[in-house]
C-alpha cells in the first residue's frame, strides 16, 4: 500500500514500513523526492520508534516503490547488527574515518565500546593499538576500553555495550580468542544484539572458519573455527586479478579456487572501501566497490554495492 500523505509504504521481502511524512517534487524532474521516516516495525510489537529523516526518489507510480531504505535498530528484540569492514584506513584516509557515519548509527545506543586488539598488526602493543582506535571513536563521542586492561575478558564481553575488533594477523587473533575462551562469549552477544564492528582480521573471524585470510600463520590456533555469525567466510582486501600485471603469483580468485577444492563454504571478496550491513538475517554490501562472490562449483559473479546478499 502507498500513501503520498501519512500512509506506509511496505517492503515485500522486508519486516521494515516506512512512513511518508512530506512529499517534494523536482521542478524539472519526472521523479518525486520524498523526505521519510522510517520506522521500524516487529510483529506483535506495536511501539513505533522513529529513526531518521533520510531523501528517496521513487519513479513513476507506487509499484516502483522504494529503491533504498535503511532499518531501525530495535532494543525491542534480539537482533544482530554488524558492520563487516574489508578494512580500517582508506589510502589518505585516518582510521576509521571513511566508517564515521556508519560507526554513528550502529554504536548510537552505546557510549564505551570494547576493543579487541589482539591481532596487533604489525606487531603494535595493545596498548598503543587501543589508543589508535580511541581517538577515532572519541571523533563519535564514544569511549573505547581495551579487552586487555580487564581481569577477567569473558565478563567483559558479557558486560559489553558495543565491541568492535580490530585487523591485523587473524592467526594470532583467533589463537588469543581460543585461548581466552572468547569466541563462544563474543558470538553469544553479537545474537543477542550488542553492535559488533569487525575491520579486516576483525572481519574475518565473522565467518565460518578463517581459512579465507590473506596473512602468514604466525602462530598456530588450535583450531581454524571462528564466530559463524555470517554464513559464509570473508575475503578482506579482496583485489581482481589484474590481467596486466607481471607479476606470476597466485591472485587471490586463484586462491579461493584452491580452497574450494577441499572446502564448501561460500567466500565473498570483500574490496577495500566496502562493508557488509547485518541488520538481523538481512546482509547488505554497502560502499564503493562490488564484492566477488565465490561459491563450489559455480563460476564467481559480481555482488554490486547496495545490494542484499543471500548465501
Amino acid at each position: 500500500m502507498f500513501s503520498t500523505s501519512s500512509g506506509f509504504v511496505t517492503l515485500p521481502s522486508s519486516k521494515i514500513i516506512c512512513a511518508v511524512v512530506e512529499v517534494k517534487k523536482h521542478k524539472q524532474s519526472k521523479l518525486k523526492k520524498l523526505l521519510i521516516t522510517f520506522i521500524f516495525i516487529f510483529t506483535g510489537i506495536f511501539r513505533l520508534q522513529i529513526y531518521n529523516l533520510l531523501t528517496v526518489e521513487l519513479g513513476k507510480g507506487p509499484q516502483n516503490i522504494i529503491t533504498h531504505c535503511v532499518p531501525l535498530y530495535s532494543n525491542e528484540l534480539p537482533m544482530k547488527k554488524l558492520i563487516i569492514a574489508s578494512t580500517s584506513t582508506l589510502y589518505k584516509g585516518n582510521y576509521l574515518e571513511y566508517l564515521q557515519q556508519e560507526l554513528e548509527i550502529l554504536f548510537r545506543d552505546t557510549q564505551e565500546v570494547l576493543f579487541i586488539p589482539y591481532a596487533r598488526p604489525g606487531g603494535i602493543s595493545h596498548e598503543n593499538y587501543t589508543k589508535i582506535a580511541a581517538k577515532a571513536f572519541k571523533n563519535i563521542g564514544k569511549d573505547l576500553r581495551g579487552i586487555h586492561t580487564f581481569k577477567n575478558p569473558i565478563q567483559a564481553i558479557e558486560n559489553a555495550q558495543g565491541i568492535f575488533t580490530g585487523g591485523g594477523n587473524t592467526f594470532l587473533l583467533v589463537q588469543q580468542l581460543h585461548d581466552n575462551k572468547l569466541l563462544a562469549p563474543i558470538r553469544k552477544a553479537i545474537i543477542d544484539g550488542a553492535p559488533y564492528l569487525g575491520t579486516s582480521a576483525g572481519s574475518n573471524i565473522c565467518g565460518i572458519t578463517m581459512q579465507n585470510t590473506n596473512d602468514m600463520p604466525i602462530v598456530y590456533p588450535p583450531s581454524f573455527d571462528t564466530l559463524g555469525v555470517s554464513p559464509f567466510n570473508i575475503n578482506a582486501h579482496y583485489i581482481e586479478p589484474d590481467p596486466k600485471t607481471t607479476h606470476m603469483g597466485e591472485s587471490r580468485a586463484t586462491r579461493i579456487k584452491e580452497y574450494h577444492t577441499q572446502n564448501t563454504t561460500a567466500v565473498v571478496g570483500l574490496p577495500e572501501g566496502s562493508w557488509l550491513e547485518v541488520i538481523g538475517d538481512t546482509i547488505t554490501l554497502k560502499g564503493n566497490h562490488s564484492a566477488r562472490i565465490f561459491e563450489k562449483g559455480k563460476e564467481p559473479y559480481l555482488l554490486e554495492t547496495g545490494a542484499i546478499l543471500s548465501l
